[in-house]
């Protein structure tokens, strides 16, 4: 098996470089190949000699992963089904169009450890970490690589829980020998592992997302067993240390169960926990999934939900649903295929 040189850093491809006994400056060359460039084989780096394009040949190749399968959505919305490493396994991005942003929702893991009650990702249990090959590639390989405007790593995963990989993705993403992109164009949601939030918070200017869903701890456990080793308000002291008043953004998302945490004690709760944070909180519709005795909030419920967290000062919006027809939208990932 040839190692993949896409979703390799630049420092990763300078030791390969050197090696290999290219020049130094090779490694860059090979980048903007990979990155800006997207080249399917090491033969369409022409800038590298005919020798040096041989010899990395021998023991590389670029590595990009086509998608086993693609679905669409009446909104627009497209789903898309990548193999991984592990054998009958898939995993799922999804590309979001919005009048003129074009986002990726990726995945960072083959299922999740995490387990959440509202989640069918954690449903299927976790079956492996995505290399950074496998990352980069969904970036590479959906039909609208080349409209992407914005980033959320809101996929199949935890991101922190992967942060080896992820880390060198959102270098690979941000680089100027990269995609180059502004880092306000990414997002990542995690569910709060507090020793890699601290480093994502230290190394990365990416946007941050916290799935918060519930105030109290007692009932957050219940319905996100991780509250038991990350506590939320753990979290929520450490994000009060970082400065979010520039161009950096924290959220909070909060899906909405009716009768579980959409109560005037909950949205009273949430002033308090987050007092002092520079930020603003996503409510989310609860997607019903198979055999969950959890339903979503009313309409009603959720509009005077939102206002009394406005009034109190938490700048509060209502993400709107896409994709649900084709289980795209939030907790719906579960790496299947749909019946035709």
């Amino acid at each position: 098996m040839k190692e993949h040189l896409l979703g390799k850093t630049l420092d990763e491809l300078t030791a390969i470089a050197a090696n290999e006994g290219l020049p130094s400056f090779a490694a860059k060359q090979i980048a903007q190949w990979l990155y800006q460039k997207r080249v399917q084989n090491i033969d369409q780096m022409t800038n590298l000699s005919l020798a040096a394009r041989s010899k990395l040949s021998e023991k590389y190749d670029i590595g990009h992963i086509s998608p086993a399968g693609r679905f669409e959505s009446s909104d627009g919305t497209k789903k898309y089904l990548f193999p991984t490493g592990v054998e009958g396994k898939l995993i799922e991005s999804v590309m979001i169009p919005d009048s003129d942003r074009c986002t990726i929702c990726v995945s960072s893991q083959i299922g999740c450890k995490m387990n959440c009650r509202f989640c069918m990702t954690g449903r299927g249990g976790f079956h492996g970490q995505l290399s950074t090959t496998e990352i980069i590639s969904q970036f590479l390989n959906i039909d609208e690589a080349s409209q992407l405007t914005n980033a959320v790593f809101m996929g199949m995963g935890e991101p922190l829980d992967n942060w080896d990989n992820v880390s060198k993705a959102l270098e690979i993403l941000t680089a100027g020998w990269g995609f180059a992109w502004s880092p306000k164009r990414i997002t990542l949601s995690t569910i709060g592992v507090i020793p890699n939030l601290e480093k994502y918070l230290d190394q990365s200017r990416c946007h941050l997302a916290v799935s918060l869903h519930n105030p109290f701890p007692q009932e957050r456990a219940e319905l996100m067993p991780v509250q038991r080793a990350y506590d939320i308000r753990d979290v929520v002291a450490l994000l009060r240390k970082h400065d979010f008043s520039g161009q950096r953004r924290v959220s909070f998302e909060y899906t909405m169960f009716a009768g579980v945490n959409d109560t005037v004690r909950h949205a009273d709760a949430l002033v308090r926990l987050l007092k002092g944070v520079e930020c603003r909180i996503n409510l989310i519709r609860f997607h019903a999934i198979p055999d969950s005795p959890l339903k979503t909030s009313s309409p009603e419920t959720i509009e005077n939900f939102k206002n009394r967290l406005n009034n109190a000062g938490i700048t509060t919006t209502l993400r709107a649903s896409r994709g649900e027809d084709i289980m795209a939208a939030c907790g719906l990932l579960a790496g299947k295929g749909l019946k035709k």
